[in-house]
Order: C-alpha cells, then sequence, then structure tokens
C-alpha cells in the first residue's frame, strides 16, 4: 500500500486553507496524544501529524511539496526521494513538556497546571534539510499556567521541575530534567504571559533556545472567581438579622482584611462593589462581595424561640 502523502494524514482536501488545515491538526494532535490516546501506536501516529503540518503550514515548503507531489519521478526526486520525509527521526523520539512542582509545600489549591502543548519537537531534523546552514534560533514553546488568585495579589517565586526535549550529537530527540525559578508578578492577570528565556527547543547550528511563554490562568471556586480578567468575585456570609438591620462587619478577603458598612436590607445574592481592591495590576480591578445570608441552625429552646418571635412579628405584618 502507498504510503499517505501529508494532506491524507491530516484529512484535507489540497486546496484547504491554513485555517482549515491547523482545525485538522489540532483536533488530531487531541486524539492522538500519548497522554490520553489507547491506541499502541498513537506516538507514531502524532509524529506523522506533525511532520503533515510542519510542511502545510509553511507556504514554500507546501509548494515545493506539491511540486514533488505533482512529479514524483523528476531526476531530482529520484536522488534526493522525499525531502520531507522523516522530518522527524524516530517517532519514538516525540515527547512533549511535563512539569512538576520543584517542593512538596503546597501553595494554595495546587498552583502550576500546564495544558494544551502542541509541539513540533523535531524542528531541527526539518530544518537540516533547508539550504540555511548558519545559526538558526531553536522554536519558542507555549503552554498555559493555573494560579491561586492569591498570587496575583502578593506575587512569588515557585521553583518547578520541567522535563523537556533536547537533542543529542546525533540529531536525536532525548529528554532532560531541568529546574527553573518561574516569577509571579504582583498585579498579573488572566491572559498574560510569563516568558522563560531559552527554555524553549534547542537552536541549530550554534542558534540560540527559543523561549517558553506561560499564559496565565486563575484556579476558581464557586465563592470566589475572576470577571473581566481583573476583577474578583468573593462571597460572603452574612446573618439574617446583620442583612436586614445592616451595620459595620469585618471581611477577611484577598487583600487582606476590610471594614465596611452592609447597607441595611441587604439581599441574598446582592453585590457590594469596592473600587480599586480587586487585581493590582496597573490599573486595578474592582473587588464584588456577593452576599450570601446563612442562616444558623437551631440548637435549643432558646434559638426555637427567638426564630418562633421573628415568625410571628413578620407574620402580622402580611395579614
Amino acid at each position: 500500500m502507498a504510503k499517505r502523502n501529508y494532506y491524507e494524514i491530516l484529512g484535507v482536501d489540497k486546496n484547504a486553507d491554513l485555517d482549515t488545515i491547523k482545525k485538522a491538526y489540532r483536533k488530531l494532535v487531541r486524539k492522538y496524544h500519548p497522554d490520553v490516546s489507547k491506541e499502541p501506536d498513537a506516538v507514531q501516529k502524532t509524529a506523522e501529524v506533525n511532520e503533515a503540518y510542519e510542511t502545510l503550514k509553511d507556504t514554500q515548503k507546501r509548494t515545493e511539496y506539491d511540486e514533488m507531489l505533482a512529479n514524483p519521478f523528476d531526476g531530482t526526486s529520484q536522488t534526493r526521494g522525499n525531502p520531507f520525509e522523516g522530518a522527524y527521526g524516530d517517532t519514538n523520539g516525540f515527547r512533549h513538556y511535563e512539569f512538576h512542582s520543584g517542593d512538596d509545600e503546597p501553595f494554595g489549591q495546587g498552583d502550576f497546571h500546564f495544558e494544551d502543548l502542541f509541539s513540533a519537537f523535531g524542528r531541527r531534523g526539518q530544518q537540516s534539510h533547508t539550504r540555511q546552514t548558519g545559526p538558526m534560533k531553536g522554536e519558542d514553546q507555549h503552554a498555559e499556567l493555573s494560579i491561586d488568585i492569591a498570587a496575583a495579589y502578593d506575587g512569588t517565586e515557585r521553583s518547578v521541575t520541567l522535563n523537556v526535549p533536547t537533542i543529542d550529537e546525533y540529531g536525536r530527540i532525548t529528554q532532560q530534567n531541568k529546574t527553573l525559578n518561574v516569577k509571579i508578578p504582583k498585579g498579573i492577570t488572566e491572559g498574560q504571559q510569563i516568558r522563560l528565556a531559552r527554555q524553549g527547543l534547542p537552536g541549530i547550528n550554534g542558534g540560540e533556545n527559543g523561549d517558553l511563554y506561560l499564559k496565565i490562568r486563575f484556579h476558581e471556586r464557586p465563592d470566589l472567581y475572576v470577571k473581566n480578567k481583573k476583577d474578583v468575585c468573593q462571597t460572603i456570609d452574612v446573618f439574617p438579622w446583620l442583612a436586614a438591620l445592616g451595620g459595620k462587619i469585618q471581611v477577611v478577603t484577598l487583600g487582606g482584611r476590610l471594614q465596611l458598612n452592609l447597607p441595611a436590607n441587604s439581599q441574598n445574592g446582592k453585590s457590594i462593589r469596592l473600587k480599586g481592591k480587586g487585581i493590582p495590576a496597573k490599573e486595578p480591578g474592582d473587588l464584588y462581595l456577593n452576599i450570601r445570608i446563612l442562616v444558623p441552625p437551631v440548637e435549643d429552646d432558646a434559638g426555637r424561640a427567638a426564630w418562633e418571635q421573628i415568625a410571628t412579628h413578620f407574620a402580622s405584618k402580611q395579614a
């Protein structure tokens, strides 16, 4: 059986535009990623998909590849074979990043989490077929980094160990562990990126390594989350009599302990806005305190009598 060409591997038409090719690529990488796929040849298929994509996403390389497909037996291709074939070398060399916390001390809800790395770790093999012989910078890598919202208030530094790909003297892709310090600056917001210089793929012909970019995401809970990138929403519990009467209350927030005036007749689900008390970015966000009425349990006769008195009073008002 003839070997499938790159269009067949990605499942797209030869006239497919770049957007269609990208969508097909991402779908297949998710499907065959070694961490999630149960298929025995997932590693090989992932490497094939990456190899196909690295050629078809590049206009010049795609043009050359199309010419080769149209003229498979011309003098040049007979002597050199497919110039794009095997760009990733041994498919068992395909690897992905793995990230591990650098120490055992807990940090919030588990501050570091990395997702969706779709990377062509065989870039060096592919570049070796080009005419360029000078130094070339390695490919940049991208990942998502989830942190607790508290880290954005105070800033922090964390040691993490990365299991990253490297290329040995024979051009084979291997892995090695690197321990890096990642500094989370105070005021960082959702979607911002932290750049780790020269922690991407190795350079070619003496070129410097690429960079690693970590895109920030926040751990969220139903009672504590971020909206509009830097506004913080926090649920506060209020007893019924405080909600009815209003008055001064103390609230513990990520920015510290605050005293505020609770309006009388505050209702469950209503919010109190504290301007500038959200993420302390260059232009600080706001803090929204969402009121949740907390009804204390009836544990004795005195408590029951108190609630019955309240019930009798308000029943008469509704009559």
